[in-house]
């Protein structure tokens, strides 16, 4: 394990800002931290459904404009740009993901791949934003497009099966 790892894991349970980054811990994952961190937001899309649709998309914009500056204070306190440990973007990204569609355990399911998808094969832009845009929202940008990419997926896939 490297120093920055090392680090990581030692601040995430001391720092608040850290906790958050990290997904409540989700992110200290040996393997795949950013399927470990879509995995642990989805008890708290479980709670957001229960909101009407608007105060969803509003709790998802700010988790967004909140997760910018927690990312940022994390990675610079880690010294580390966008530390694979951070997924709080994958939060986020996934909430994007799951807006307005039906609940149903299969939609999650799908949900959950067409986000992980996205974010690992970083089509045009999600690739160029993640290399060029630096700082907490470099970290959740590419994420939220991720996410917005899965979503439009998701959706022709609800409204045509």
């Amino acid at each position: 394990m490297d120093k920055d790892a090392i680090r990581a894991r030692h601040q995430v349970w001391k720092n608040p800002w850290h906790f958050l980054a990290f997904g409540f811990g989700s992110g200290l994952a040996k393997f795949a931290p950013g399927t470990f961190g879509t995995l642990a937001a989805i008890p708290l899309y479980l709670l957001l459904i229960q909101l009407p649709w608007a105060i969803y998309g509003l709790i998802t914009l700010a988790a967004f404009f909140i997760g910018i500056r927690i990312c940022q204070i994390t990675s610079d306190d880690l010294k580390v740009h966008d530390f694979s440990g951070i997924v709080w973007d994958e939060f986020v990204g996934f909430w994007i993901t799951m807006f307005l569609i039906p609940f149903d355990w299969k939609w999650v399911l799908v949900g959950f791949l067409l986000f992980r998808f996205f974010d690992i094969v970083k089509p045009w832009p999600i690739r160029y934003l993640d290399k060029q845009v630096a700082g907490g929202f470099g970290i959740m940008i590419d994420d939220v497009l991720a996410g917005v990419y899965a979503w439009i997926c998701l959706f022709l896939i609800v409204k045509f099966y």
